[in-house]
């Protein structure tokens, strides 16, 4: 059985001396990432054999958000209790310029040396990306035939009611914009080449803020489209035996990022430095995308053509990547809200 296989049945102060993963053993940290999917597997896949190696306990804590992260990191400042962050880029990046987290160099952690330049850029002076995921579209394929193959196909006036489409704040919507955006001009921190098709698409839209996400309503029968994250829609199209569909649109993707940073002040910072270099480790990105789907962000991974072949990183799909820079998405994404709140989801009809 691969191991992706065994996903779906498992669902139901820095110093100037490196620090490699194996280097620190024993005691106890405590990590802070995704609850849900993300925990059951990245404990199966990452934490579990760090444990077996390192002789390190590692305790769990998952909130479901970054924003909850980085709130409980902000509250925690004069005595964390956090050694281990995982959050998205653009939070990371806060996290990053209040000196919530450790700044971390190659010489200090040489497996950033394997690190893709685009996930090593995504944290700064900070941690490095950890995953790359990327935005999708998923349909339910009892009820749309021929399968779909841009985003625009949403736009359909049949479709009248049975597509979401998740707004900013919310991530998935700045992606869009920026997808659109450069399918339309080339340039995606041009809103305005996106606005026509995103008020197109909010025009058939039954929500904006999808309950509890888009692949459950359209196994609920109350929509048929749905934007989405690749790694979670991958597994809900195995789960759900293929009804949920999974296409990287004709407009192309781009990659969301989540990064690994120790926290500045940690109790147990020689084993939370340890585990972010295991999690950096070709062994260890290679066994979670091999689960989850997620994009390994080691450039030295050798991942199975089946697990490749569901993430942006299968040789098909790279082509259709577009290079968002979060330092510039942190920077527009307040218009951008309001643009939306002003433009396109008063479209809706």
């Amino acid at each position: 059985m691969t191991k992706w296989k065994g996903a779906v049945l498992g669902f139901a102060g820095l110093t100037a001396t490196a620090f490699p993963a194996s280097a620190q053993g024993g005691g106890q940290m405590t990590l802070m990432a995704y609850s849900g999917i993300f925990q059951e597997q990245y404990t199966e896949a990452v934490v579990a054999p760090f444990q077996a190696s390192s002789g390190t306990q590692v305790q769990y804590f998952g909130p479901t958000t970054s924003a909850q992260m980085l709130g409980t990191l902000r509250a925690q400042k004069a005595a964390p209790q956090i050694d281990v962050v995982i959050m998205d880029t653009t939070t990371a990046a806060l996290a990053c310029a209040e000196g919530l987290v450790e700044k971390v160099t190659p010489a200090q952690m040489p497996v950033l040396n394997e690190i893709d330049p685009q996930a090593r850029a995504s944290g700064g002076e900070c941690g490095p990306g950890v995953t790359f995921d990327h935005l999708v579209m998923i349909y339910d394929t009892q009820s749309i035939k021929p399968a779909p193959t841009r985003f625009m196909d949403m736009a359909n006036p049949a479709l009248r009611g049975r597509v979401s489409v998740s707004a900013p704040p919310n991530i998935q919507g700045l992606l869009l914009t920026a997808i659109l955006a450069h399918a339309n001009g080339g340039d995606w921190r041009n809103i305005r080449a996106a606005l026509p098709g995103l008020k197109e698409l909010a025009a058939n839209a039954q929500t904006f803020d999808p309950k509890p996400d888009g692949a459950t309503m359209i196994l609920n029968n109350q929509i048929a489209f749905a934007t989405g994250w690749n790694a979670r829609s991958q597994l809900y199209n195995l789960q759900s035996q293929g009804r949920i569909g999974v296409v990287l649109p004709e407009e192309g993707t781009a990659f969301q990022i989540n990064t690994i940073n120790v926290v500045a002040g940690s109790r147990n910072a020689a084993q939370a430095r340890a585990f972010m270099a295991h999690a950096l480790s070709a062994p260890a990105q290679k066994a979670f995308t091999e689960r989850l789907f997620y994009g390994p962000t080691n450039t030295t991974v050798q991942v199975s053509p089946e697990a490749t072949a569901r993430t942006a990183q299968a040789p098909q799909f790279q082509a259709r990547i577009i290079p968002v820079d979060w330092v510039e998405m942190q920077r527009v994404r307040d218009s951008w809200n309001q643009r939306w709140r002003r433009e396109v989801i008063t479209a809706q009809q």
